[in-house]
């Protein structure tokens, strides 16, 4: 495991969760604010039981645990970890981009709420991602999650340089179409982005007033972060 927030009110919606983050990404996202999880190792790893001891002497303080990277679908001894979660009585959140979907797949029945980073128009991700075929991935893995009924949140960083207005809104109306009902909207932030002339990019741009209040109109829930 890559890290540990042991608090958060903000990470799983209406609950007071724990933040397992897990250890690689086989995908680029230049905007990317956790470059150190990246790789397949980091320096500051520990154990799932040391996590699980902690977990354990939070039983009845915390009502969540979430598991974020990185990607955690990469690691094949997630489903043994969330069903250790839950058997110490949390609910378990997953911060996920759809990478792997049989392994999303097989996971959902013991997922209760997902957070879904849709990059951009999956015709489109290559920009994004650096890694070829990445958008057919993210469709098969959202079509998933919104089959199965798990709750959700479907969010999308936005910087000028790879996501314009138009295809925001193209993107938007998509989502909507799909049957995505709570749909976020991420301002870039320079930490951790390796790509210098991305951080610089238009420092302060957001999408207009008017494009927002169109896109809210899309969802039951619309929510904007700014940086």
């Amino acid at each position: 495991m890559g890290g540990l927030v042991p608090f958060t009110a903000t990470d799983y919606p209406g609950k007071l969760a724990a933040v397992v983050f897990c250890q690689g990404c086989p995908w680029r996202c230049p905007y990317c604010h956790n470059p150190h999880l990246l790789p397949p190792r980091g320096e500051n790893e520990a154990s799932w039981w040391e996590i699980a001891g902690f977990l354990e002497r939070r039983k009845g303080l915390l009502d969540a645990v979430v598991f974020s990277g990185g990607e955690p679908t990469l690691h094949p001894g997630l489903p043994d970890v969330v069903r250790d979660t839950k058997a110490l009585g949390f609910a378990v959140g997953l911060h996920t981009a759809g990478i792997y979907p049989a392994k999303f797949e097989r996971l959902l029945p013991w997922l209760d709420w997902v957070g879904f980073d849709v990059k951009g128009p999956f015709e489109a991700y290559e920009a994004v991602t650096r890694v070829s075929g990445s958008g057919a991935r993210a469709l098969a893995s959202l079509r998933l999650l919104l089959a199965s009924g798990t709750a959700h949140e479907v969010r999308t960083t936005v910087h000028p340089a790879l996501l314009s207005e138009t295809n925001l809104l193209k993107l938007a109306h998509r989502l909507a179409r799909m049957g995505v009902r709570h749909y976020a909207l991420q301002a870039f932030r320079a930490q951790g982005c390796a790509d210098p002339a991305l951080a610089r990019a238009e420092a302060g741009f957001w999408p207009s007033p008017a494009l927002l209040q169109t896109i809210g109109r899309l969802f039951d829930t619309f929510v904007v972060r700014e940086a």
